[in-house]
């Protein structure tokens, strides 16, 4: 059976919602620690979690997305926009229920993340450019 997960990110904890198509499994809370998104990781992959949904939450997704990634899940950026407009929550563990509920549903569009290279050469760039602007001011 499809599983799909929804994630709430915040600052420093992170609320994970399971949706099987019948039923939610409990909303667990994880830090937003590397440990603990990579146990966060290997939980979903034990759960037999398909595929999962965060919001584009600031810059708090990013390091989400990378372990994630790297523990071989299948993941999917949304723009909380789009969330936001659909009624019905008003509290993290009922925001991280209703996301999945969208993905198992196939109601979320996804935003375009580019692969991993690009991210890092654009990091590197980024860097440079900072770097350049720091050397002109002094």
């Amino acid at each position: 059976m499809k599983r799909a997960c929804g994630l709430d990110v915040h600052k420093d904890t992170i609320f994970c919602a399971t949706y099987n198509g019948r039923k939610h499994g409990p909303v667990k809370e994880y830090l937003t620690l590397t440990s603990s998104i990579r146990a966060m990781g290997e939980d979903l992959l034990l759960e037999g979690v398909e595929e999962i949904a965060m919001e584009s939450t600031g810059i708090y997704w990013i390091p989400i997305w990378n372990i994630l990634e790297d523990v071989g899940l299948k993941l999917m950026l949304v723009n909380p926009y789009l969330i936001k407009q659909m009624p019905g929550r008003k509290s993290d563990v009922k925001d991280a229920q209703w996301i999945a509920t969208l993905l198992y549903k196939g109601l979320l569009r996804s935003s375009m993340v580019p692969c991993k290279e690009i991210r890092e050469l654009r990091t590197y760039s980024r860097k440079y450019v900072k770097l350049q602007q720091r050397q002109t001011a002094v």
